[in-house]
């Protein structure tokens, strides 16, 4: 955004002057004439910084949340669009304040609220994009705003039980592995060291930890570059989509992991299916775009089919059922009651509902099982370093 200075004369003749912000000098002169300002001059202030938007500059989930709810809000409260957006632009910070102002100079330029979100593909995601367009469509932008913010906000809260229910074992993992590598790298091979000058016999588990201990001693920087490269190597081979797909394959084989992803990945899928279906989006436009929004390809590929499936006549549910290996059968239960009944909409959410207690279920279960198997772990190792350790302490003892 670029702001301007101008020089106006209003409709009584009297001169006006003031600054205005806006994409080019002739939208600063669009802006105004709205106003019924006649303009004399307009210059551009090279004194104020603009640093412009950038396309991939993001807003984090929260603060979308917030933005979503402070303009629902307000909309629902009978104030104008623009006047709501010039609210949010003096209360928001950073990167939310400059793409809003950039949103409410389109706004005020002419275009849609749709229109103008769309220029920010990182922040505002398609499912967005076309809910805000049938809302405007529909004449009921109020009632869309209102039920994307509960969405938000319901997705943020779900998000947030998974994340922090798999902090504790990750950082469980994450340390036993840390003291592993420096036990074995700086603490064995300095006792290793001690044995030797006895001259001590070692046993078989001291002989096995000594190898180990001076292999990682010596290549530890490779091992860590083999690593690396391993983790690099795996990230060009998702970048392909051969590669992607074969992976999002093998997280969904994965034991506990692999339905508690399909749980998340499908809880938030039914949640958004079922508000864009309330707000008036076309069930077709809406698993079309859920399959370009959902991160695993195997869930797209099979959304899209079943798009293309209920553009040629075929019911959602019997096109759901197509795929089992994306979608469980409940849900293909659901959707048939969904065409029944004519509440497409409230049964998804059900089913959204369903899968989100499943899902804290499961990751309930998988903390469950995660701590003993770590502790056990870790129990074993200890005890493998401790008999290695004192058992030729042991000998050396007994033969003094």
């Amino acid at each position: 955004m670029k702001r301007f200075r101008y020089k106006a004369r209003d409709s009584s003749g009297n001169m006006a002057t003031g600054e205005v912000e806006a994409a080019s000098h002739e939208a600063a002169a669009r802006l105004l004439r709205k106003k019924d300002l006649v303009v004399i001059s307009i210059k551009l202030n090279r004194g104020f910084l603009n640093f412009g938007v950038g396309v991939g500059e993001r807003i984090t989930l929260p603060d979308l949340s917030t933005i979503t709810r402070q303009l629902s809000t307000m909309i629902n409260s009978g104030l104008p669009l623009t006047e709501s957006l010039l609210i949010l632009r003096s209360q928001a910070k950073g990167v939310s304040q400059k793409i809003i102002g950039q949103v409410l100079a389109d706004v005020e330029e002419g275009e849609s609220l749709s229109s103008a979100l769309s220029k920010f593909p990182k922040v505002f995601s398609k499912t967005y994009i076309a809910l805000m367009r049938a809302g405007e469509t529909g004449g009921v932008l109020d009632q869309v705003l209102l039920r994307l913010a509960d969405n938000l906000e319901n997705q943020q809260e779900f998000r947030g039980k998974v994340k922090g229910a798999l902090i504790y074992p990750a950082i469980i993992i994450i340390g036993m592995i840390g003291v592993s590598l420096v036990m074995l790298i700086f603490v064995i091979p300095r006792l290793m060291s001690l044995y030797e000058q006895f001259e001590a016999s070692l046993p078989l588990p001291t002989l096995i930890l000594m190898s180990i201990s001076n292999f990682m001693a010596r290549y530890w920087p490779f091992v860590l570059a083999l690593i690396g490269l391993s983790v690099y190597g795996a990230k060009i081979y998702r970048k392909t989509a051969w590669g992607r797909k074969k992976t999002d394959e093998l997280i969904f084989k994965i034991p506990i992991f692999g339905p508690l992803q399909r749980e998340v990945i499908l809880a938030e899928i039914t949640r958004t299916l079922g508000m864009m279906v309330g707000s008036g989006v076309s069930i077709i436009e809406s698993l079309n775009i859920a399959a370009d929004v959902v991160s695993n390809v195997v869930i797209s590929e099979a959304l899209k089919d079943a798009a293309k499936l209920v553009e040629k006549g075929f019911p959602v549910a019997y096109s759901f059922s197509r795929h089992p290996e994306a979608f469980p059968y409940i849900l293909c239960q659901m959707l048939a009651v969904g065409e029944e009944t004519g509440k497409m909409d409230e049964v998804l959410a059900k089913v959204s509902h369903v899968f989100e207690v499943e899902s804290d279920q499961k990751v309930k279960a998988m903390t469950a099982a995660v701590e003993p198997a770590v502790l056990i772990i870790l129990g074993v190792g200890v005890a493998f370093l401790v008999i290695a350790v004192i058992l030729p302490i042991y000998n050396l003892t007994s033969k003094l």
